[in-house]
């Protein structure tokens, strides 16, 4: 039944002609009609056109409803009886409408309140005697107002259910293009998510690598430089630069694995490291042959995890930037201050710095990826960032992270 139904659905005219067939049959009956002579003829004409026009009412609405109005008008002027074939003009007031423009809609509800005054005026009940003189009812106004009320009512209740059904499927058309709507800006936001967290994973990539590859760069080359005078030393660099590489696969697997799982928790790979790594990471800097100092201040405590991984990726990035330019015999300070409502992060070289245009250019290396991803780390904690040469030489770098104040 469901199958059928789908069907006559997709092929209303199938519908239309089964209901426009039993029109037809009950129209040619013999008795069907009152109607002699010359009008009986145009009764059959009307009885063929009716059911025709019911076929094409859904495909051509608009014409079909005219057409049938002005066969209503030439039965009603020609005085050919109502018969059978009169149930097709209240098909056509619910088809005007249902389906029609906003003007046949109107003229189909005039039509049905003219239904009923044109038929009663035009065929008042009565009869002809031998004689031929007409002895027909006379009716009051009172009389003849609620007569033609009650005929012109089936009409105005098909035109009423037209308009429900249209109403109704104007709704459910906007239903339609609001799921639609609903579904494109899901997909949309979908995507939105998907390139932030490809953005995110490339910041942590860019992190973890840039600063194990220095690192070992440097290794390597120390190790290289002490090889035939210090062996121990070559040993201990190439340690070193194991160590350092087995991080860094340990950290891209993790975060790789984000985007191959995607039934399981990202934030079980995703690196967390915080403010309490911080000496492991400089002790890292040192051993590769950068001098850095480390002070906190105030009271450490628990930090969110965003803020924690900002400071930490912060301080990695500087650095990497301080060994890749800083130049010969550089050294750094790194402090973190612990405040009631913020957490300031200074990271400052005495090397060679960087000028006003090459840092708008995006770096000395032309690229500036990781001062872009420390003003997006910044930002999503809704911190600010400083980034600048340091006055008397050197480069600087200071973060400001908004907390809750400790209890």
């Amino acid at each position: 039944m469901h199958r059928l139904n789908a069907w006559l659905r997709r092929h209303p005219m199938v519908v239309d002609s089964a209901w426009a067939s039993l029109v037809l049959f009950f129209s040619v009956l013999p008795d069907s009609t009152s109607a002699e002579g010359w009008r009986l003829g145009v009764h059959y004409v009307i009885a063929l056109v009716i059911p025709l026009l019911m076929v094409f009412r859904r495909k051509l609405p608009d014409l079909t409803v005219y057409l049938a109005g002005g066969v209503g008008l030439l039965q009603v002027a020609l005085g050919v009886p109502v018969a059978a074939s009169s149930l097709g003009y209240l098909v056509f007031a619910y088809t005007g409408a249902a389906f029609g423009t906003a003007w046949t809609s109107r003229l189909c509800l005039a039509g049905s309140l003219l239904a009923g005054p044109l038929t009663l005026a035009r065929f008042p009940s009565g009869y002809t005697d031998d004689e031929g003189i007409w002895h027909g009812q006379h009716r009051s106004t009172a009389e003849f107002l609620l007569i033609s009320a009650l005929m012109s009512t089936p009409f105005i209740l098909c035109w009423a259910w037209g308009r429900l059904t249209r109403v109704r499927r104007a709704y459910l058309v906007e239903l339609e293009d609001r799921a639609a709507r609903l579904e494109r800006e899901r997909d949309a936001q979908a995507k939105v998510a998907v390139a932030a967290e490809r953005a995110r994973i490339a910041r942590e990539l860019h992190d973890v690598v840039a600063h194990n590859v220095s690192v070992m760069i440097v290794q390597a080359d120390g190790a290289a430089y002490v090889l035939e005078n210090s062996p121990q030393q070559a040993k201990e660099a190439l340690g070193t630069i194991a160590s350092t590489g087995r991080q860094a696969l340990v950290e891209m697997r993790r975060l790789l694995g984000v985007l191959r799982t995607s039934d399981t928790n990202a934030e079980e790979y995703v690196p967390q490291p915080g403010v309490e790594e911080l000496p492991e990471l400089l002790e890292q800097v040192r051993t590769a042959g950068l001098p850095v100092d480390f002070a906190t201040s105030g009271t450490p405590r628990e930090l969110p995890r965003g803020v924690e991984l900002t400071v930490y990726r912060i301080v990695q990035e500087a650095l990497t930037n301080v060994r890749k330019h800083g130049g010969p015999d550089v050294h750094a300070r790194v402090a973190v201050d612990f405040g009631e409502r913020e957490l300031a992060v200074l990271i400052e070289d005495d090397g060679r710095g960087t000028t006003d245009e090459q840092l708008a250019a995006g770096g000395t290396d032309g690229l500036g990826h990781g001062l872009i991803g420390m003003r997006e780390r910044v930002g999503m904690v809704s911190g600010s960032l400083d980034i600048g040469p340091r006055p008397g030489g050197g480069f600087r770098i200071r973060a400001v992270l908004p907390l809750k104040a400790a209890h």
